[in-house]
């Protein structure tokens, strides 16, 4: 064998070694090309709407490689279908490319729901739509602040700020409804629980505006109404008590003990106001 190679001139060894390196190269082409389908190109079928696992099963059957970009969320579609894909359908690209798409969530995103209480419902209501949250049902309560948030709710339960819910959820108010025009008696919720007063006090559109807590008190619904302010009645320095008024909307300041006080009964020595 080596008596074959030896016995020729070196140009020609030298020219067949050329010739052998090039058929190599020409192979090792023709083999690549074969594998990765050079120049081979494909039209793009169209996925969109299709659900993503149909979708991937037709484009890998063509040659393409799938990769799934990004997720969105739209209530109007179903879960995990094909809502935009990258080539677009119809284009001619060449086999073995990638083929990005972007489908429909499973779930829609969870959302941290800010403080809105306190907010105009105007305000409140654009905040909702920049959020992605619709709005629920608005109910009104008398208030001084007429037409501002006094309570954001979920499923009929106050929902408190930081709490997430799904994009898309109906979130609730409760809106100041103002002042009533007609005044009435300051009530006298001295003596019972402060549960039991702010239920009454919310019977008559009043509010709790301050709570002023004694120290010791661990349970606020259990523990006792020991003064308020306003009073339900004001002693005259002529001796004449008068009665006090008041309209639905304002607000009666509690201070809370744990004990339950002895209230005197109010008396007059002369005729009320």
């Amino acid at each position: 064998m080596f008596k074959f190679i030896t016995h020729r001139p070196f140009w020609v060894n030298l020219l067949a070694a050329f010739l052998l390196l090039g058929v190599l190269v020409l192979g090792i082409f023709w083999m690549l090309g074969s594998i990765t389908k050079h120049g081979v190109y494909e039209k793009i079928p169209s996925i969109v709407g299709q659900p993503s696992k149909e979708a991937v099963s037709i484009l890998e059957a063509k040659g393409f490689i799938v990769e799934i970009q990004d997720s969105l969320w739209d209530e109007k579609i179903p879960a995990l279908v094909v809502i935009r894909q990258s080539p677009e359908a119809e284009e001619m690209v060449k086999v073995n490319r990638k083929v990005y798409l972007t489908i429909n969530r499973s779930q829609p995103p969870l959302v941290d729901i800010p403080n809105m209480v306190g907010l105009s419902f105007r305000n409140a209501e654009l905040y909702l739509k920049q959020l992605g949250l619709k709005l629920g049902d608005t109910t009104r309560r008398p208030d001084i602040a007429r037409d501002a948030v006094l309570e954001q709710q979920y499923n009929g339960e106050i929902l408190k700020p930081g709490v997430r819910v799904f994009q898309g959820s109906a979130i609730g108010f409760v809106l100041g409804s103002g002042i009533g025009d007609d005044e009435f008696d300051v009530p006298d919720v001295r003596g019972v629980t402060f549960e039991i007063a702010k239920q009454q006090l919310m019977a008559q559109g009043l509010n709790t505006a301050g709570l002023i807590i004694d120290p010791d008190v661990k349970d606020t619904a259990k523990a006792f109404v020991y003064k308020q302010n306003p009073e339900r009645i004001t002693k005259m320095p002529e001796g004449f008590i008068q009665k006090n008024k008041i309209r639905a909307g304002q607000s009666i300041d509690l201070w809370l003990g744990t004990k339950m006080p002895e209230i005197a009964k109010d008396s007059a020595s002369k005729s009320d106001y």
